[in-house]
């Protein structure tokens, strides 16, 4: 069976989304992916202009994940904010995200009114 994604035809009733670093080597080569299947994603610079508390609630309902889990532990901004506190809670892990989205892991691409992490980069085609 031949996937529909070995055409290089571009997509464009589809709308997708990636919260992208262009620092970062797995945020680079998930939108190589995405671009090679295809795909032209809104790229959008997260640690410029980070989600609201609504929108970062959303697309962790949609990645079935509490914050903790989304959250970059290995961060100096991790420990430094004491977000290694249990007692804390989920809006306040929120928040501290939006404060400093460096915490944020990545890349996250949206799609289908779905969410994915691209790690692996190849693991986001599996909600398009």
């Amino acid at each position: 069976m031949t996937s529909p994604f070995t055409h290089r035809q571009k997509v464009t009733s589809l709308k997708v989304q990636i919260l992208h670093n262009p620092r970062c080597s797995k945020s680079r080569a998930t939108l190589q992916v995405l671009e090679e299947n295809g795909f032209e994603p809104e790229i959008i610079l997260y640690q410029d202009a980070p989600p609201d508390m609504e929108q970062l609630t959303s697309i962790l309902k949609k990645l079935n994940m509490q914050a903790r889990q989304l959250m970059r532990k290995g961060q100096s901004e991790y420990k430094e904010l004491g977000l290694d506190n249990e007692n804390l809670s989920e809006a306040e892990l929120i928040a501290a995200m939006i404060k400093t989205p460096i915490l944020i892991e990545r890349p996250i691409v949206l799609a289908n009114g779905k969410a994915s992490i691209g790690r692996p980069p190849e693991s986001v085609l599996d909600i398009l």
